[in-house]
């Protein structure tokens, strides 16, 4: 832990490599009491290069061990990104002895003078994860005209008793199914004429949801990021669909008709979620990697670049009528909380009398704030630079502004402000702002609007501080916690 310590930007409580590049997340699946966490991964630079599957462990979503490398390119090509599942009834026939886990990845085969190939193999895993045989018939699907064919997730799918594979395909994804996960039938394709096509559709996700709760009610969501096109500021980012899902086609609903984000930052894609997590714990747990393709490779990191989101338990609440995907920080950060501040009804003066004793870099604030006027707070201040995630009342819009949060000088796009409008808020808004090294995550009105932006401050930017346009106003609460996790790493 001391060296990824002295890396320069790195976060405290945040998934990275410990040297060179991240990024995709890929096959995250729940086995034996460990939360396995793979990612895309070049191992001889700190930029994007031949693809591996690195590959991380936890057993509390907070601490994590990196281990070995688990997959690497071969003659059929580099590891693109892909999902695990376990194989508890051997349907494969690969595991005779036992449930084991099997992977399901993209092949990507460079062809001098003509397009990439890619295609869909598989490998399995005895030894909880550990170490990792390609499966002799590699690749396992193959698709004639596609170009763009990446990224399977798969799972089981109850009601048909068999798997399935949602894939990206080019401006669609497709949707094919398999009894042992060896052959594959192409079931139905998505996508023509809905959502938003401003780059390559990547990294689908499909998944139900009970709404408000109610297992008796629930929704399928689908999840597609989307690549950055030079024509569009934003860069990458990640939609998502809800609908019904028969085990062959997928039937959007008529909220999908507008496009709808999972997060309203610049950092947040190729987000996933874990398979096999418990029935007795229940959550859909999904991490996303945090960067952007406009600028990924010349982020100021030094040693390694690329890290991932905090957790988040995924859920579908109604609000205003409207089945609304909502996220919420693991509820596991907590467990790493050290209490700092508590206030209860202070005032603007008190409150920053209070702030401007603090000096942080790794932390939770939590506030409730009233919706009457525009207020927020300013994190990662020093002399020269600082962050600003408030509350607009004119617009109903919550922000995070970065054009002044510090190093910026890499990518003509990366000063920006971002911002969300808060559906039904009510009085108050509730802001949960998880702080790092070099990020900032914000959770509005209980999940209903997410923000996550990097962020390269200076090494003195480590203050607080409130304000409101309303010098009498009242907080309703603030707490902030330093987050401290426990120490894990490679070898240690």
């Amino acid at each position: 832990m001391s060296i990824m310590a002295k890396q320069n930007f790195r976060g405290a409580y945040h998934i990275s490599p410990q040297v060179n590049w991240m990024n995709d997340p890929n096959g995250m699946v729940y086995y034996e009491g460990e939360y396995h966490l793979f990612y895309q991964h070049y191992p001889y630079g700190d930029t994007h290069g031949p693809m591996y599957w690195g590959h991380v462990v936890s057993k509390d979503l907070v601490t994590w061990e990196e281990l070995d490398i688990a997959l690497a390119p071969d003659e059929h090509g580099m590891i693109f990104s892909g999902s695990a599942v376990v194989d508890w009834n051997n349907t494969s026939g690969l595991f005779p002895d036992g449930p084991g886990l099997v992977a399901i990845f993209t092949h990507h085969l460079e062809v001098q003078g003509s397009h990439p190939i890619q295609r869909q193999s598989l490998a399995y895993s005895t030894d909880k994860g550990r170490t990792w045989v390609k499966y002799a018939g590699n690749p396992v699907l193959a698709h004639e005209t596609f170009v763009d064919f990446r990224d399977p997730k798969v799972f089981w799918h109850e009601e048909t008793n068999r798997w399935v594979m949602i894939i990206a395909c080019g401006q669609t994804v497709c949707l094919y199914h398999s009894p042992n996960l060896i052959n594959w039938t192409l079931g139905s394709e998505f996508g023509d004429g809905i959502g938003s096509h401003d780059g390559v559709w990547e990294c689908p996700d499909l998944f139900p949801l009970a709404i408000d709760g109610n297992a008796a009610n629930s929704k399928w969501v689908m999840i597609v990021s989307i690549g950055a096109d030079p024509a569009f500021a934003e860069g990458s980012r990640t939609q998502y669909f809800t609908g019904d899902f028969d085990g062959i086609t997928f039937t959007p609903d008529a909220a999908s008709s507008e496009v709808r984000w999972v997060d309203h930052g610049r950092d947040n894609y190729a987000g996933v979620t874990w398979s096999d997590i418990p029935e007795s714990d229940g959550r859909r747990l999904m991490i996303g990697w945090m960067s952007n393709w406009q600028y990924a490779n010349q982020t100021p990191t030094e040693g390694f670049r690329g890290a991932m989101t905090v957790v988040r338990e995924m859920s579908l609440e109604t609000r205003e009528g409207v089945v609304t995907l909502v996220q919420k920080p693991a509820a596991e950060l907590e467990s790493i909380r050290k209490p700092v501040l508590a206030l209860q009804g202070a005032t603007a003066a008190e409150a920053e009398q209070m702030l401007q004793k603090l000096q942080l870099v790794s932390y939770e604030l939590h506030a409730e704030l009233s919706t009457d006027h525009s207020s927020g707070f300013r994190i990662r201040t020093g002399a020269a630079n600082g962050t600003v995630v408030g509350f607009d009342a004119a617009t109903d819009c919550v922000y995070v502004d970065r054009t002044n949060s510090g190093e910026h000088s890499f990518h003509p796009l990366f000063r920006s402000i971002q911002a969300a409008k808060i559906v039904s808020a009510g009085d108050s808004i509730d802001l949960r702002i998880f702080v790092d090294a070099a990020s900032v995550e914000v959770f509005a009105n209980n999940g209903q609007a997410v923000i996550t932006d990097l962020i390269y401050p200076d090494a003195d930017a480590t203050g607080i501080s409130f304000f409101s346009e309303q010098a009498n106003v009242v907080l309703s609460s603030l707490s902030i916690y330093e987050l401290i996790p426990h120490t894990a790493g490679k070898g240690e």
